[in-house]
């Protein structure tokens, strides 16, 4: 544009720069509403700085240079941020700041890279200086920001210590998550060994000792632990962590203490649970130290990896070679994925096949600190000519839009590069959750049809493809890796790479890695549009559902629910499982509930407004009479479906182990959790025949606060909703609903459920305020998300 100003100005009009500044001006003009999330650098799963950066709310903590510097995108529980120096300037700044402010200490974080790089000579000048400062010393064996490079001098930790303490360091504490790793290791005089779970502890402890402290966390970086269990040089880890979801409260507790991106959400029948995403699991295990008994850790029966063989069935033969819908002669792709996926490796096996055709390829990586699961753009070029100038893609110029991250693509900056009449769109829809999601439960993905409608929007809507790729992905190899390959073989099915096959299959394989996962990744993608049965095949049968005992379905039908609906749909599940939590009793005074309220419900807005009230209170009404005590865990722990599932994971025959922290033995000082074998199964047992005994007066643990609030809060639920239906109307209609839900804000275990209540009762008193209001927010009131109190290691 700003050529084409200056050309104008000088009489000179040129009708290809007039309607290049036509198609930039309608690009602008798209109108582009940005998604309420987005994707940023996080840590990787399992990542030692996931637990070694967290500091108490109060701690000033300088940022330093290295993986950890990614405390200031994501600052929440490693303490007070202020500022970040060069390389090998850690600490020095608290030598100037000291003398201008009262705050007695400050902590810093140091990468072992750094220190052995430069950071040493700050270690020194601060004690010269007899500062007081603790440097958080992240001892993790590579310089990972920059791939994994070995430390050049490096000192192992021992070392480490000794010459801490030459060097006049006042005290030493060294913690690890594997105390074993130092039996008979000698550390120096001024050096002790605390385990992981300590961290908290240690920091408040070195802030009362004056002069230079040093708290090594010695835990080896996951990124470069992974590449070398795969490259056989470190043994698999004997352990796994696993989740039994229908124990899960969907809290976060365990995304907040391990920060861990395998640990994701997931939604289910029962709402919002968490599991463990076992093909990117780097086995921190820091994640079990959730305060909730969902957790177990499973000895794998089969496989080195710790997971049964898979046979990959073949993909469909014969596949036609696809008909272009792009411009033969060049081809411009933008391809939007996820730091360390193989985002840039596609793009170079796509200029390698263009190459072996004798094609000309040009491309620009856009990467950052996309290996830390941020957001990766590679564009290519791929053309018969010589290509002049960049590779990258300009305003909408791109033809094949390749979506490998859903959230990166649904973003209106890369979408800007693309035109309603030229370009295809070819998108996994996979919902790849973002650190924020991992550690905020109030935090969940977008709307699915809302992303896709903003891709469709800017792109030839009848030739798009959106397919589940990670899904078919570890459906066919129990791993997420090879989800771009099969997004890259829909997109060449689908027309719009001019490349052959058997181009992109040697490419494939001059790549050299999983050469062979790789090309069946490929041909099951072009079978995504080639042979979308084939791949439907693929879908395990669901399992049968036990037919309705015509007890509980007269229950159900008693509710006036009509046939086939989704609240009849939401009560068929719900009334057996309070049959089998308790007793028919119970499931009749919930039965009871959803009646008054669907009749006066339909009373109040007619049939046509449909059941969101009644809905909303079959799904939360079950919830509150259904809590989980010690009875419904052990219930819960025997089930079958659960066994069969990490069966089907971990192969017939894994040992399992228990993680359980009861609250009678928390309540006498005990801080953490138990591993209790399948010997302990006869206990659930009887655990389970004894659910009789809940609520009454010989309720052994009936006493406990949590239980006292869990037996009050189905008849405080019901009272708020009896006094909201008195003025149920059409304006009203969406209030009561959005009360009636509240509900879900209880999530949790023990003090974790107990600030859930609390804030349900604060939002219930703002909803309720808002339905006597006519449906109108009262002046002074605020909505806002589900909030969990912070929890941190230890």
């Amino acid at each position: 544009r700003a050529v084409a100003s200056r050309l104008r100005a000088k009489g000179i009009v040129l009708e290809s720069v007039t309607a290049r500044v036509r198609e930039l001006e309608q690009a602008q003009r798209a109108k582009l509403v940005p998604l309420p999330v987005v994707r940023t650098p996080f840590f990787c799963s399992g990542c030692p700085h996931n637990s070694s950066t967290v500091a108490h709310d109060d701690a000033l903590v300088g940022a330093g240079i290295g993986c950890h510097t990614m405390v200031l995108l994501n600052p929440e529980g490693k303490g007070q941020i202020t500022g970040m120096t060069q390389m090998g300037g850690e600490g020095a700044q608290w030598i100037g700041m000291a003398p201008f402010t009262e705050r007695p200490h400050f902590v810093q974080n140091l990468g072992d890279g750094t220190f052995h790089h430069s950071g040493s000579l700050a270690v020194r000048a601060s004690v010269a200086a007899g500062s007081n400062i603790t440097y958080k010393l992240f001892a993790n064996g590579t310089v990972a920001m920059t791939g994994a490079q070995d430390i050049e001098g490096g000192m192992s930790v021992p070392e480490l210590t000794r010459w801490l303490e030459l060097e006049g360091v006042a005290r030493v504490v060294v913690t690890t998550e594997d105390l074993g790793r130092y039996a008979g290791v000698e550390l120096s005089g001024i050096a002790s060994l605390r385990p992981r779970e300590d961290l908290l502890d240690v920091q408040a402890e070195l802030a009362q000792v004056p002069g230079v402290t040093v708290l090594i966390h010695d835990q080896a970086c996951a990124a470069e632990t992974r590449r070398l269990r795969k490259r056989g040089k470190v043994p698999q880890a004997p352990e796994r962590a696993w989740i039994n979801e229908k124990v899960c409260e969907g809290c976060g507790d365990c995304g907040r203490k391990s920060s861990c991106l395998s640990v994701l959400p997931v939604e289910t029948e029962f709402g919002r649970k968490t599991q463990i995403h076992q093909a990117s699991c780097n086995v921190d295990l820091s994640c079990l130290q959730g305060d909730c008994p969902s957790f177990l850790t499973v000895v794998p029966a089969t496989g080195k990896d710790g997971a049964p063989k898979r046979t990959v069935p073949a993909a469909p033969a014969g596949l036609p070679e696809p008909a272009l819908i792009v411009p033969d002669d060049e081809v411009v792709v933008r391809m939007i994925g996820i730091g360390g996926t193989g985002v840039v490796t596609v793009s170079q096996i796509l200029s390698m096949a263009a190459h072996l055709e004798g094609r000309h390829a040009a491309g620009l990586d856009q990467t950052g600190l996309s290996q830390k699961g941020g957001p990766v753009v590679s564009d290519l070029r791929l053309s018969r000519d010589p290509i002049p100038g960049t590779g990258k893609a300009s305003a909408g110029r791109v033809d094949l839009y390749l979506g490998l991250d859903l959230l990166g693509a649904a973003n209106p900056k890369n979408l800007q590069t693309a035109d309603p009449s030229r370009t295809v769109a070819v998108v996994s829809t996979s919902a790849v959750p973002t650190g924020k999601m991992v550690v905020d439960p109030g935090v969940s993905f977008p709307a699915l049809d809302s992303a896709l409608d903003a891709i469709t929007g800017q792109t030839r809507r009848e030739h798009a493809v959106f397919l589940d790729a990670q899904a078919l992905s570890e459906r066919l190899f129990g791993d997420h890796m090879p989800a771009n390959m099969v997004a890259v073989g829909a997109a060449f099915q689908r027309g719009t790479l001019p490349i052959s096959a058997a181009s992109m299959e040697e490419a494939i394989r001059l790549n050299g890695a999983a050469v062979e996962k790789n090309l069946a990744a490929f041909a099951w993608g072009r079978a995504c549009v080639a042979a979308p049965d084939a791949v439907a095949a693929l879908e395990p049968a669901p399992a049968p559902e036990p037919a309705p005992d015509p007890a509980d379905r007269e229950l159900v039908a008693s509710t006036g629910a009509a046939p086939g609906s989704a609240l009849e749909g939401l009560l068929l599940r719900r009334v057996p499982e309070l049959v089998a939590y308790q007793d028919r009793r119970l499931a009749r005074r919930y039965a009871a509930t959803v009646r008054d309220v669907l009749a006066a419900e339909r009373a109040a807005v007619g049939e046509a407004a449909g059941t969101p009230v009644a809905e909303a209170v079959a799904t939360n009404l079950f919830k509150l009479l259904a809590y989980k005590d010690e009875y419904e865990v052990a219930r819960l722990h025997l089930d079958g479906v659960e066994r069969a599932k990490l069966d089907a994971e971990f192969g017939p025959g894994a040992k399992v182990y228990f993680r359980l922290h009861p609250p009678v033995l928390r309540a006498l000082g005990m801080q953490r959790k138990l591993k209790l074998g399948t010997w302990f199964v006869p206990a659930f047992r009887l655990l389970r025949a004894l659910r009789r005994l809940r609520g009454t007066p010989v309720d052994p643990f009936g006493r406990a606060e949590v239980r006292r609030v869990e037996r009050e809060l189905p008849g405080e639920y019901e009272a708020m909703l009896r006094g909201a239906l008195e003025e149920l109307t059409p304006a009203t209609h969406a209030a009561v609903a959005e009360l009636a839900g509240l509900p879900d804000l209880v999530r949790g275990y023990e003090d974790i459920k107990l600030a859930g209540v609390a804030q349900f009762r604060e939002r219930a008193a703002q909803v309720r305020a808002r339905v006597a209001a006519g449906g109108e927010a009262p002046a002074g009131t605020e909505r806002r998300p589900f909030e969990l109190p912070f929890t941190t290691v230890g």
